[in-house]
């Protein structure tokens, strides 16, 4: 059986936590998009980790962790990743990489970091780590593919017209310095020893898998509102953050995917630019961000504080749609104890009119919140294991939630650790 996990809003949903406790029932992890760029935040028996590109599965012994064709592959952050994991008494785990899968190069994050200095004040809040020119270079057909790294006379050839290219960018756009092809060409080499060891046909090794009846998990990075088409575009990742793409990214195929764990967050944060209806700000968004997450809520890849909100009914409903949730494990509500009320946005106002279903940017960008208020639990609600031993009032806001979701709600997560989630019916 295959279920995807992924998030419904702007990424930073608590889906690492959740892939870590689905992981003990699953055989095969995979990440099936994006690259280093954002991060897993995971506490479990070994301590507590940011991981970036290898899935949030690792910890298991029983598991095959899984880099897919779709993901963005920084070969020296992998290997440095599980050399990390092992220093802190982690087993090492099992890691397989597809052969389809292509490289992120050094000069993607230069050029990345070269076009936010160029923006300015228009930039993207790109978290620097190459991804946009990286799916760039994929998608006009100048990256390199992992098997390309063992036909050397065909690399040698495409170092030299790859060069070619970036450096015309390098010396009239961006007055850099420029690309050395033989020193390119020695870098790839040292990935194809790095890497060799973990190379494998991932598509035929999850399709025998999938006969075998393994349990197969695909972990997403980031959520909805950051995908390339469906999102807040302009200011999205450059790859699909959508169940749908696990399918593509992976190598499988679409009807396999059995089962979408869309994870919502019992407030709103985000990381980057872009619009968000529900923001807050001052005082009120300090105190939620410093009791948010496990140590406030600051991005696990750049330690950017994170934008903080108010739940956002009008995008979690949207992100849940164009996931095709299933179920919805709702994450972080034990943070909201604190609050006599909750406000929860549940429409927004646009040039007069009110709507409920979530639009395109250019009218997003003048979207005012519309408010319901719910009365607040005002105690701790972490070492709950039951629903009904909730208090009455967090119920309710649960309740009111899953309503505006039109989606199950499952999973509760009451506090960071692997073990506190509470199951519904």
């Amino acid at each position: 059986m295959v279920r995807a996990i992924v998030g419904a809003n702007w990424g930073d949903e608590g889906k690492g936590k959740i892939t870590d406790m689905l992981a003990k029932e699953s055989d095969i992890i995979v990440r099936y998009q994006g690259g280093s760029n954002a991060g897993h935040t995971i506490i479990n028996n070994y301590g507590k980790f940011a991981l970036h590109l290898l899935p949030s599965g690792v910890f298991y012994n029983h598991t095959t962790s899984i880099i897919g064709n779709g993901v963005a592959l920084n070969i020296p952050f992998l290997v440095k990743e599980v050399g990390d994991l092992v220093s802190k008494g982690v087993p090492r785990p099992q890691v397989l990489v597809s052969d389809r899968a292509q490289i992120l190069m050094p000069y993607h994050i230069l050029f990345d970091q070269y076009e936010e200095e160029r923006l300015g004040k228009q930039s993207f809040g790109s978290t620097k780590s190459g991804i946009a020119p990286f799916y760039s270079d994929k998608y006009a057909k100048i990256g390199f593919q992992v098997s390309e790294l063992f036909d050397e006379e065909a690399l040698k050839e495409k170092v030299v017209r790859v060069c070619e290219t970036k450096n015309i960018l390098l010396e009239h756009l961006y007055h850099k310095p420029l690309i050395s092809p033989d020193e390119l060409l020695a870098t790839l080499l040292e990935y194809r020893e790095m890497v060799e060891p973990f190379v494998c046909d991932v598509s035929k090794y999850l399709h025998d898998a999938i006969k075998e009846g393994k349990s197969i998990l695909l972990e997403g990075q980031l959520g909805s509102l950051k995908d390339t088409d469906h999102g807040i575009y302009p200011m999205v990742t450059s790859s699909s953050t959508l169940a749908a793409y696990g399918a593509i990214g992976a190598g499988i195929p679409p009807y396999e995917i059995k089962n979408i764990t869309t994870v919502v967050k019992a407030y709103s944060s985000a990381v980057g630019a872009g619009a968000f209806v529900s923001e807050i700000f001052g005082e009120e968004a300090d105190e939620l961000r410093i009791r948010g997450g496990d140590g406030g809520e600051f991005g696990a890849t750049t330690g950017r504080p994170r934008r903080m909100g108010w739940f956002d009914a009008v995008a979690s409903r949207y992100g849940c749609r164009i996931q095709g949730a299933t179920e919805v494990a709702l994450t972080v509500l034990d943070v909201l104890g604190y609050l006599d009320e909750l406000p929860v946005c549940i429409g927004y106002e646009i040039d007069g009119e009110i709507t409920k279903d979530f639009p395109t940017t250019s009218k997003l960008n003048k979207a005012k919140p519309v408010y319901t208020t719910l009365p607040g639990w005002k105690c701790e609600i972490r070492g709950i294991t039951k629903y009904e031993e909730l208090p009455e009032n967090c119920r309710k806001y649960i309740e009111f939630i899953e309503k505006e979701l039109e989606t199950p709600i499952t999973m509760v997560s009451n506090g960071p650790g692997r073990d506190e989630i509470i199951y519904r019916k």
